[in-house]
């Protein structure tokens, strides 16, 4: 069996049952509470669940859902995956200098990311010197200082990478990206670069604005939602309540992904009696089983039969007051749908009838209020962007933008990720924030675009990045081309992680590498005897308070603020006018300055102490769209779909149900029926049968890449799954190893976790998981 030195059992101990048709109900709160009560006590269990989402508690660090309005939250406002986060990050294991001792830094990257997750809450700086394989203890005033003098010595700005994930609130991101710039940089990498990059460059162009234009109650309202690559019940289980009100209102839900999710099914709300002893609340009224990639094709064929109805009843079928006031380019949109979309090759890439399609434009037709939701399922592909490209065409036809009950609706991961971009935590911030960032702060910032996730990586590894910060986030595991990326890593001279638990990032080093442990989500941040609030703004645009009432894990952390403030001060030795210690002290000073930065911020700190905050103003919803014409862009898109070679597959990487971004919480996938490993790849009978594949057995995976090059990762054990026939999947991060560095969407520059061309090598000794056993003593 293979076993890592601190790891989860290999795929022979895998349990499988038949997946689950619904989500939520009794179980998902046993489960939560179990999770919880092994992780900490009753009263700090207890103390978090009656705190996360409420507008005087913290903002649940889970995921970007919105919550519902002051006065409509549920007492319970959160979820299975949500109370576990909560006190997952709230647990009373401790990882102390004595642990380091014990474990030195070559163990640690032999160690699971669960492992390495449950060994608790870090409680002091950390420093791993040159030559050594231990951590040792060091104190804030040196560690600060090694980064610090690292950051002096280069020969140039662009030589240090800012990285940043959605977990850090509004505060410190607005400090983290200016320290940057006023050192010289634009390096500002960050989670998005690897999820809703695609969503941000697509909306952009097309619309004017990055981000979505719809509220929750727009979600209520709608007559029509269509939820594309997205699996709720796992990964943001609060937009289920959200649907089942869309169902409850009289509205429609059609489900498109390749595999079928239970939340998408059935939903039993545990906050409602029918969810608890009734049967719940069918969710889905069509289920469109789709091969991965064939989105672009999906709505392509769409546009074409909205404009066949057009056609066979004018006047009845397109918004054409909304077509011609407020869009451009339609005439050639609609030339290009008529002359180029080829029913054959749409049903080959969809691998859906065209009866299917024909079902899901007769729903379109009877709704006059329409809104697309989509994730990574979408913009994790090679051709993603032209993809949302042709979603918001969709939209445009029937002038389904900026109207209520109607738009399109990013679901992000993050609970901060939006944020965190509005804070200008971006690579390639337009020149009006730079300007407005410069006056303020009496400096100019750097011009020239900065480095992403994927150039940060590459700049690594040829030597051209030599200083890697993060703050929040597992970049070792989240980032592709594991083997590749971790070798970047230990090219610098020095990383550093801004963190609140061991993961594998903190086992992946620089020359010398620092550990620096900050507050959690839950926690108490009080700066000079007064205590201090973040803000969060979440996938619809609310901006809101957070903070936590939970006695810090160690009298040694630092809030994220205080990190970034005191390594600010030493490096830049009063570079630019900034009141690094005033914004230490005091977060609403930080909150003034963004008002005076950012639009939309205008009196910050009055109206975020508002209960439930306040919602950003976006341009679309008032029919304004920034683009270079003043309308939104109909746009042309080439066809595009994903083929496998004979005797391969198309796979695509997914989170368990048990899972928050990196780290698993069990080696559980409940609603898929997988118990007891991770390492699994789920594909369809049909195609176990292709290709003289059992059931059970282990297989080694590798992908395939047209230039010649493969990827490989062991030992996994094949499960027998609905998926789509000839699409198999993976979970993330374990098979983040098979996407290639340069393998990235089209503008975005998104790895490309989903579509990945991959064969199936059975394991040398042939053996299935039964077979084995029955050799064991």
């Amino acid at each position: 069996m293979r076993q890592s030195s601190n790891g989860d059992p290999g795929g022979e101990q895998a349990k499988i049952t038949p997946p689950k048709t619904w989500a939520a109900g009794v179980p998902a709160v046993a489960h939560a509470v179990q999770y919880s009560l092994a992780e900490t006590s009753v009263r700090r269990t207890a103390l978090n669940l009656i705190d996360i989402n409420q507008t005087e508690g913290f903002d649940c660090p889970g995921c970007a859902w919105p919550d519902p309005a002051p006065g409509k939250r549920h007492t319970n406002e959160y979820c299975e995956n949500g109370a576990k986060h909560a006190n997952d990050d709230a647990t009373t294991r401790r990882v102390t200098p004595e642990f380091f001792r014990r474990h030195p830094v070559s163990e640690l990257a032999r160690s699971s990311d669960r492992w390495l997750n449950q060994q608790g809450r870090l409680t002091q700086p950390m420093v791993k010197r040159p030559g050594s394989d231990h951590y040792e203890p060091i104190s804030w005033h040196d560690a600060l200082g090694l980064i610090a003098d690292e950051l002096r010595a280069m020969d140039s700005p662009d030589e240090a990478v800012f990285y940043t994930s959605g977990r850090a609130g509004n505060e410190p991101a607005f400090l983290l990206q200016l320290f940057a710039r006023i050192l010289g940089t634009n390096n500002l990498p960050d989670c998005s670069n690897m999820c809703h990059e695609s969503s941000g460059a697509a909306l952009y162009e097309t619309l004017g604005t990055g981000k979505g234009n719809v509220s929750l109650l727009d979600i209520h309202h709608a007559d029509l939602v269509l939820t594309l690559g997205q699996n709720p019940g796992s990964n943001h289980p609060r937009m289920l309540s959200a649907l089942e009100e869309t169902k409850r209102g009289g509205g429609q839900i059609v489900a498109v992904n390749p595999l079928p999710e239970a939340g998408l099914m059935r939903f039993k709300n545990p906050q409602k009696p029918r969810g608890v002893i009734g049967r719940g609340t069918n969710i889905a009224d069509q289920f469109l089983q789709i091969r991965l990639g064939g989105d672009l094709a999906l709505f392509q064929a769409l546009n074409l039969l909205l404009l066949e109805a057009e056609d066979a009843a004018p006047g009845t079928v397109l918004d054409r007051e909304f077509i011609d006031r407020h869009t451009s380019g339609f005439e050639e949109f609609a030339h290009h749908i008529r002359t180029t979309v080829s029913w054959p090759d749409v049903l080959a890439a969809t691998g859906l009838a065209r009866g299917q399609l024909e079902e899901l434009r007769d729903r379109v037709l009877a709704s006059e209020r329409i809104i697309v939701c989509w994730a990574m399922g979408l913009t994790q592909h090679k051709h993603a962007v032209p993809t949302l490209r042709e979603l918001v065409n969709f939209q445009l036809l029937r002038g389904n933008i900026g109207k209520p009950g109607a738009g399109v609706c990013p679901v992000r991961g993050h609970s901060n990720v939006q944020g965190d971009r509005t804070m200008g935590i971006w690579e390639r911030m337009p020149q009006g924030f730079l300007d407005a960032l410069g006056r303020e702060f009496a400096f100019t910032p750097p011009a020239h675009h900065g480095l992403d996730t994927v150039g940060s990586i590459r700049a690594m590894l040829e030597g051209r990045a030599k200083v890697f910060l993060g703050l929040a986030g597992n970049f070792v595991r989240a980032a592709p081309d594991s083997e590749l990326t971790e070798r970047a890593l230990r090219r610098c001279r020095l990383t550093a992680h801004i963190s609140t638990k061991l993961n594998r990032s903190h086992a992946v080093c620089g020359d010398t590498a620092l550990i620096l442990p900050t507050l959690g989500r839950s926690e108490r941040d009080c700066q000079n005897g007064e205590e201090q609030f973040i803000t969060v703004e979440d996938s619809m645009s609310q901006v809101h308070a957070s903070s936590g009432r939970l006695e810090p894990a160690s009298d040694h952390l630092l809030s994220e603020v205080a990190i970034i403030s005191r390594l600010a001060r030493r490096t830049l030795d009063g570079q630019a006018d900034v009141p690094w210690e005033e914004f230490e002290a005091d977060y609403g000073t930080i909150r003034d300055r963004i008002a005076r930065v950012v639009p939309g911020f205008e009196n910050f700190n009055s109206r975020v102490r508002k209960p439930g905050g306040f919602t950003l103003p976006n341009p679309v919803n008032e029919s304004v769209f920034p683009t270079p014409s003043g309308k939104a862009l109909f746009t042309v898109n080439d066809f595009e779909s994903l083929r496998a070679p004979r005797g391969h597959l198309l796979l695509q990487t997914l989170r368990s149900h048990d899972q928050w971004n990196t780290v698993p919480y069990t080696t559980n996938d409940r609603y898929r029926g997988i118990h007891g490993s991770r390492r699994v790849v789920l594909v369809h009978p049909a195609d176990l049968r292709a290709l003289g594949l059992q059931d059970g057995s282990q297989v080694d995976v590798v992908s395939v890449w047209q230039d010649g090059t493969e990827r490989r990762v062991e030992d996994f054990r094949l499960v027998s799954y609905p998926t789509t026939a000839g699409c198999a999947a993976a979970y993330y991060p374990e098979a983040n190893a098979l996407v290639p560095l340069d393998s990235v969407a089209g503008t975005s520059n998104t790895p490309t976790y989903k579509g990945i061309v991959v064969r199936l090598e059975p394991r040398p000794d042939g053996r299935t998981p039964d077979a084995a056993a029955a050799q064991r003593p």
